[in-house]
């Protein structure tokens, strides 16, 4: 990857908007399960480039994840979590080192789309009681590993698969952050590897982790008084928005 040259650009009024969205990134990511992967390249890409998106996403993901994972933490499937973690740390490591070396857009708009059907597709499954096992999940589990490695934004698929396979509320989302801690630290340290971590990258990331900290604990209060169907509704609508953000992403990058 090329020298990030576009950092040094960034205005004191630009911070104070990253930081904003990494805020409501994060309050959104503690109701639905996701956010900050999807919505802060929205607003990192114009400022600095496409090609640092991802470490730092993956940098500040640390940050955000444990803070959720602290939050849920009574939620929390454990058994599931090393289920996702152990079928994708291999394949993760697989992804990432493919960003370091190829562009990602049309990857991203097929799954795009494939999130956009998920819904529903997934609601189709679950009116006719279909349901996945651990042996699906470890399968799912492996395929998303290479998008999530790659790509930001793509933690809504493993949304989808932990609600196919019986979970369900504040459930999915600490399993989903403690899995999303796991993916992260291999992501970054294959980064590393790579030489595309550099002190800019980690600077943007720790600003945007800093300051999405309390997100999750905001939205916790929320959620506990949230009845299930009504959060599986917001589920739904994050799995759509992230496909169409992920599209819409790739087609720009495209032009």
């Amino acid at each position: 990857m090329s020298t990030l040259s576009g950092f040094a650009d960034v205005s004191l009024a630009q911070l104070s908007l990253i930081g904003f969205v990494a805020l409501f990134a994060s309050v959104l990511g503690g109701l639905a399960g996701y956010g900050t992967g999807a919505l802060m390249p929205l607003v990192l890409v114009p400022l600095i480039g496409a090609e640092p998106v991802v470490p730092i996403i993956a940098i500040s993901a640390i940050f955000t994840n444990l803070s959720r994972t602290a939050a849920y933490l009574r939620y929390l499937d454990l058994r599931r979590a090393l289920i996702v973690i152990l079928a994708a740390s291999v394949t993760t490591a697989l992804g990432a080192y493919g960003y370091t070396r190829l562009s990602n857009a049309g990857a991203a708009l097929v799954i795009g789309a494939m999130l956009i059907s998920s819904v529903p597709l997934r609601r189709l499954a679950r009116r006719r009681d279909i349901k996945i096992g651990d042996a699906g999940l470890t399968l799912g589990a492996a395929g998303y590993g290479v998008v999530v490695g790659g790509t930001s934004g793509s933690g809504v698929i493993l949304l989808s698969l932990l609600m196919a396979a019986g979970l369900d509320g504040a459930a999915v989302i600490a399993t989903d952050a403690m899995t999303s801690v796991a993916t992260s630290i291999i992501k970054i340290s294959v980064f590393g590897l790579a030489g595309v971590l550099t002190a800019q990258v980690f600077a943007f990331a720790l600003l945007i982790g800093a300051i999405a900290l309390p997100g999750a604990f905001f939205a916790r209060a929320f959620v506990e008084r949230m009845p299930v169907h009504i959060h599986a509704a917001i589920l739904d609508v994050a799995v759509i928005a992230g496909g169409v953000m992920m599209i819409s992403t790739a087609l720009r990058q495209l032009v």
